[in-house]
């Protein structure tokens, strides 16, 4: 939550200059955060954020484009609410900024998805609506494996207008809904830090790709050390299973074991967990590692032909199943 913050605090501090671009902004706002009301026949509109900065932008931006002077009221954090909230809410001018801002249409009705001025607009207003749509129900997880960007809509038809949007900014995210509520869900760790970079929020953006590779480094470091102890642990039960094999094979064979494969039989009896490589600078002389293992392999090869032409257990009934595993 702290790094959602962060963003939206970053984000209401850009400037839109132009005032279609803040009108874009402003009605995503209003469209994402709260809902119209009807008090004594007269249309009140009401904002709920999450951000102090996001309130202040929100109402500032009213007052600049409309001349309208909204009342904010700071309700602390209770029961089911963890945060404070803000409230924005316009009462005498409420239905007059509805039609200016397309949350009513010119027979009175509200806009189910985003207002239809702003679905054909140009990319600065696409990049004004994803803002105001984050600074109204936006959230961003840390870099991980379930990291997003996600977007709560008012409806269903809100979500696919905001996909839309995000398909104009080249952006790929999807509409889902979770618990009966309508979600919009950037996924791709490139594509988040694209969007928030498109919307204003560069010191976010820097922060939060400098501990998404942090994390990816630190994954593939534990990774790569699981990796190499995995492969410890074969190589050394390879090697003791190679040594009962050596030890049956003397066995089998006898006295009619040429010298030197049982040079090589008996350092592998002598070193159960050396690897072939150290196993080769031991003998005398010293042997490639493809040398010791040519001659580990003949050795083997020939008690096995013995063992089958006396009939009786070759090398591998001296194995157990956890040694065959790793065969």
């Amino acid at each position: 939550m702290a790094l959602t913050q962060q963003v939206k605090s970053e984000l209401a501090t850009v400037r839109a200059q132009k005032p279609e671009t803040r009108a874009a902004e402003l009605a995503t706002m209003l469209r994402f955060s709260g809902g119209l009301h009807v008090v004594s026949g007269h249309i009140v509109i009401e904002a709920e954020l999450d951000s102090g900065a996001a309130a202040r932008r929100l109402r500032q931006t009213i007052t600049d484009l409309f001349g309208y002077d909204c009342e904010v009221l700071v309700l602390n954090s209770s029961g089911i609410h963890r945060s404070t909230r803000y409230v924005l809410r316009l009462t005498r001018h409420g239905e007059a900024l509805a039609r200016q801002t397309g949350l009513i249409d010119a027979r009175g009705h509200p806009a189910r998805g985003l207002p239809a001025q702003l679905v054909g607009a140009g990319i600065n207003e696409q990049v004004a609506i994803w803002r105001g749509a984050f600074l109204a129900r936006g959230s961003l997880t840390e870099p991980g494996r379930s990291m997003a960007l996600e977007i709560t809509c008012p409806s269903s038809e809100a979500a696919l207008a905001l996909v839309g949007s995000a398909r104009r900014l080249d952006i790929v995210a999807k509409a889902r809904e979770v618990r009966q509520v309508d979600r919009v869900v950037v996924r791709d760790g490139d594509a988040i830090a694209a969007l928030l970079t498109r919307m204003g929020a560069h010191a976010s953006v820097l922060a939060w790709e400098e501990s998404r590779v942090r994390r990816e480094v630190r994954a593939s470091a534990t990774r790569l050390a699981n990796f190499d102890d995995a492969n410890l642990r074969r190589s050394a039960r390879a090697a003791v299973a190679a040594g009962v094999r050596v030890e049956r094979a003397l066995e089998i064979l006898g006295d009619d074991v040429p010298d030197h494969l049982r040079q090589a039989g008996l350092l592998r009896l002598s070193h159960k967990q050396a690897s072939l490589e150290e196993l080769g600078q031991l003998h005398d002389p010293p042997l490639t590692k493809d040398a010791i293992a040519g001659r580990i392999r003949r050795l083997l090869a020939m008690a096995d032909k013995t063992a089958v032409e006396q009939d009786i257990p070759s090398t591998h009934a001296a194995l157990t199943p956890e040694m065959l595993e790793d065969e």
